[in-house]
């Protein structure tokens, strides 16, 4: 039975998954989702303890794709995908404490997780749109790291012209840079004035606005919108908690995350069958997704800068996948909730609440909070964490509580990418970036200052498309 994907408001045509991967986000504004999700016993699972990670990739992603990629061709893409990755583990594990660690996702080009999924779906689609003869315009928006690893991933394609929004003077300097110093005439970095979340609004309302691109160009999504993104994350929940062994006990993971797509992949992998005992939502003072499970309303607040600035967001987009589920699947309801909230806050029903605590705890952190972890982890264990990672190594321990089960914290990016947050913990270290990015700081900028204005971002678009 072949996978297919459905939208959450229920209202788009269903599609397979080379559509889905060139649409991003539905035409009825909702996010694609599978129509049902493939599983794995403890037989299958043992027999996946012993797999490198592209072919565990591979037994993990090719349900979803289906036969829209031959297995030699998919194989081939996912050993060429983690090729470029530093750690020969891909995603090694790092213990920091009895039954505490931590899964090191920063070993890709990028310094950050999004590089599993974004180098990974810019090779689906120059493959893809190589085989069709199409040529798209990619738009997306970043809080920091979505856009250098999207840029990395999709820089070679000739058949792609890029346009990355980030808010202007609201990521670090290192984020910043890893984007503008990729010179090429396809690569378009576009700082707004104004936050992220204005940026992912533009994102998803030139999605579902009137076309505006010459010659019928196709819109293709990087945000986490993409189902491949969901996809491609569901991986290293599996890989590490095979490499723990953990096949007839759970494992728990503590995910730092703001837009939810990391932390839905994770409950995904429990849904396929990975024994996971506790999901740990983990935020920073931006706490829309802690403020959910602790006061049951979905509620937008004004964005305040933080030292993690990857999660500074208040409109967790692909939360709209797990209400999807919350509402028994059902579009109409889901639209309904969905439209309730662009009005104001969304309260949660009674059942629809406790079946997120089933699923999910939660964790907030302040940055004088997570400036202290900082300092904790490399007094106690000589180990330097982002701050992002250490809101989720924070979160790890309050709510592990008396469980025996193995608690793996995402470390999303490398601390290098923040010295900023490393100096306000006062300790006496410095990460230093890797060898391929040494000269950061040196290399030529391009980047264009816009307003907070979608038409004028849109009249940037059009005139920078190449024929």
């Amino acid at each position: 039975m072949t996978i297919r994907y459905v939208s959450t408001r229920g209202q788009a045509p269903e599609l397979d998954f080379e559509d889905v991967l060139l649409a991003g986000l539905a035409s009825d504004g909702g996010l694609y989702v599978p129509t049902y999700l493939p599983k794995f016993d403890a037989e299958k699972l043992r027999a996946m303890q012993t797999m490198s990670y592209p072919d565990l990739a591979y037994e993990i992603v090719s349900p979803f794709i289906g036969d829209c990629i031959n297995e030699a061709d998919l194989r081939a893409i996912l050993k060429d995908t983690y090729s470029s990755f530093r750690h020969p583990a891909v995603a090694p594990l790092v213990q920091l404490e009895h039954n505490q660690w931590v899964l090191e996702l920063f070993q890709g080009p990028t310094l950050a997780f999004k590089d599993f999924a974004l180098q990974l779906l810019g090779r689906l689609l120059d493959y893809v749109l190589a085989r069709r003869g199409e040529k798209v315009v990619i738009m997306g928006a970043t809080s920091g790291d979505t856009g250098s690893a999207a840029i990395e991933g999709c820089k070679r394609c000739d058949n792609i012209d890029i346009f990355i929004l980030h808010p202007h003077e609201r990521v670090s300097d290192v984020q910043r840079r890893q984007m503008t110093t990729v010179i090429a005439p396809n690569i378009h970095n576009i700082a707004i004035k104004g936050n992220f979340d204005d940026c992912q609004a533009m994102v998803k309302t030139s999605f579902v606005a009137e076309p505006f691109l010459p010659d019928g160009r196709r819109l293709v999504a990087v945000n986490s919108i993409n189902w491949a993104r969901i996809m491609a994350q569901i991986v290293y929940y599996f890989y590490s908690g095979l490499a723990l062994g953990r096949i007839d006990r759970p494992t728990s993971f503590s995910v730092p995350t703001g837009n939810f797509g990391d932390i839905f992949a994770g409950y995904l992998a429990k849904q396929m069958g990975l024994p996971i005992e506790k999901l740990v939502i983990a935020t920073n003072r931006n706490d829309v997704l802690h403020r959910v499970l602790t006061e049951g309303v979905y509620a937008k607040l004004s964005l305040e800068a933080s030292l993690s600035p990857s999660m500074d967001i208040t409109v967790s987009s692909n939360f709209e996948r797990l209400l999807f589920d919350l509402a028994d699947r059902d579009g109409d309801v889901l639209r309904g909730w969905m439209e309730t909230f662009a009005e104001g806050d969304l309260t949660l029903s009674n059942e629809a609440l406790e079946k997120a605590k089933a699923l999910f705890d939660s964790d907030r952190s302040s940055d004088e909070e997570t400036c202290a972890e900082i300092a904790a982890v490399w007094r106690k264990q000589g180990y330097l964490v982002d701050p992002h990672t250490a809101i989720g190594t924070k979160a790890a321990r309050v709510c592990q509580q008396d469980s025996d089960a193995a608690m793996v914290t995402l470390a999303t990016a490398h601390p290098a990418k923040f010295p900023s947050a490393i100096d306000a913990a006062g300790i006496d270290a410095q990460a230093q970036l890797p060898a391929h990015l040494a000269d950061l700081f040196e290399r030529e900028e391009a980047f264009d200052v816009l307003p907070n204005d979608l038409a004028e971002v849109h009249q940037f678009m059009v005139a920078n498309c190449r024929a």
